[in-house]
């Protein structure tokens, strides 16, 4: 073999003195630089695995959140509507006994007219009777007197 290297004008010692200096390079390398890049390498690599489980997890948060204020808003939409129901039906039911009230007080007030009315006519007939017994008493009297 040496021949071989002879023919070539290889330096044996040389070529393994290289040899073996690459291998230290070599492992330098790896040591001090390999090794801490593919570190870094899988730590961002951990870290962009770790945002993306985050924005998942925030996208999927924010699905429930708008789900939920969608959920809220139509029931208090609903309870809205059922508490202006009852607020018209409770409205209506008063508008109705105001209402009765009302026609109840008018006919209580027409019946009191009605009879103060007819007590004003009892009494004003009552008083012409006596009034026009007045006048036929007078009358009488005055006929007496003028025959006697």
């Amino acid at each position: 073999m040496s021949e071989l290297f002879a023919a070539f004008g290889i330096n044996w010692k040389l070529l393994l003195t290289q040899a073996l200096n690459f291998g230290v390079l070599l492992a330098a390398l790896w040591y001090f630089l390999y090794r801490p890049v593919l570190k870094m390498i899988d730590d961002r690599r951990a870290k962009i695995a770790e945002g993306v489980q985050k924005a998942e997890a925030a996208e999927r948060q924010l699905a429930d959140a708008k789900a939920e204020g969608d959920s809220l808003i139509g029931s208090a939409s609903r309870e809205a509507e059922g508490l202006v129901a009852a607020a018209r039906t409770r409205a209506e039911g008063r508008a109705d006994e105001i209402v009765k009230g009302a026609e109840g007080q008018a006919a209580s007030i027409l019946k009191d007219a009605a009879a103060r009315a007819e007590e004003a006519k009892r009494a004003a007939l009552q008083e012409s009777q006596k009034e026009i017994a007045r006048a036929a008493m007078l009358a009488a009297e005055k006929i007496l007197r003028e025959k006697a």
